[in-house]
């Protein structure tokens, strides 16, 4: 009887990656934008590529890597999707394509570019690629309008005058926070010097030197006693059972950015212990935990949390006021 081949381990006894093939495209095989979108889905699901970068599925990916390549917003794939692309932009994007397949890097940071509330921000290795929940949150629960879906959380965001972005990363909560409240002064804070670069990166960008100050340090010690209207944090909130299990694609991001501890609240446990001295006495404390509400709540039962959905999220945001503190 002949023996049957294995599949080759690592050392930890998990099979081995293998860098997959990729097939040769003639020329004038592809054509138009949709053409390669469809050869880039396919090889997007070949691979059993993850997506979880700015985009949900290989549809979507393929069609943000193949307009980064040709400089179009993603708006705009609709209007171009039957256009015929030359034979050097046709060679950028199959390389594109490949590196993304082969490397398992995320997209974002194949073009140095993410889209959150349809605005681009820059990125790189440095920093994790954003994708907060909060975005969506700043536009639909803090507009002051009571019209949305459980009413506006403030009032009057033309009087909100200091806010504070924790763990900033490359800064993107900050700069839309900064558009959500036109009046107010932004402190954005992270541990991380090599994400503070990228964060200056896009608050030079955006033009936002007068109004959004970045600071390097621990969350609230290098803020003083300063106060806040309003505190937003996505922190580090993955636990130790999940950073073990972290796909190819997120092992590429700054470990620093996920890890949360064994529950992955270490980083949240102070935020709370912590942000009702830098709040203002009608502030608020806005923060993401991903799945974490169950052990949130097991570890602060008496905590009054108001748990805020988007249209992708259900319970992974929470609101807080300084008077609950």
């Amino acid at each position: 009887m002949a023996k049957q081949s294995k599949a080759p381990v690592s050392r930890h006894g998990l099979p081995k990656y293998t860098k997959p093939k990729f097939p040769k495209v003639r020329a004038g095989e592809l054509l138009t934008l949709l053409d390669f979108v469809r050869f880039a889905v396919s090889r997007f699901i070949e691979a059993d590529l993850v997506f979880a970068h700015g985009t949900t599925d290989p549809v979507a990916e393929a069609a943000f890597l193949v307009c980064e390549s040709l400089r179009l917003h993603p708006d705009q794939f609709e209007a171009f999707a039957t256009a015929r692309v030359t034979a050097a932009e046709g060679k950028a994007i199959l390389s594109l394509i490949e590196r993304r397949v082969t490397t398992r890097t995320p997209t974002a940071y194949l073009v140095n570019k993410i889209y959150m509330r349809g605005l681009p921000f820059y990125v790189d290795e440095r920093t994790i690629v954003p994708r907060s929940f909060i975005g969506e949150l700043l536009d639909s629960h803090f507009g002051g309008d009571d019209d949305v879906t459980g009413g506006s959380l403030i009032s009057d965001p033309a009087a909100v005058e200091n806010v504070l972005d924790l763990c900033t990363g490359s800064g993107c909560l900050a700069i839309l926070a900064s558009r959500s409240f036109p009046n107010a002064e932004i402190d954005a804070v992270d541990i991380s010097r090599d994400a503070l670069d990228v964060a200056a990166h896009n608050v030079a960008d955006y033009g936002l030197q007068h109004r959004l100050t970045l600071h390097r340090g621990d969350l609230f010690k290098p803020l003083g006693d300063k106060r806040y209207d309003l505190i937003i944090s996505n922190p580090p909130y993955v636990d130790s059972q999940g950073l073990a299990a972290l796909p190819r694609e997120c092992r590429a991001e700054p470990k620093l950015a996920f890890d949360g501890g064994t529950d992955g609240l270490d980083i949240v446990r102070r935020i709370l212990d912590e942000a009702k001295q830098h709040l203002t006495p009608d502030g608020g404390l806005l923060c993401e935990i991903g799945r974490c509400r169950p052990a949130l709540e097991a570890a602060y039962p008496q905590l009054p949390l108001m748990w805020l959905d988007t249209e992708d999220s259900e319970a992974e945001v929470f609101y807080i006021t300084a008077d609950d503190l």
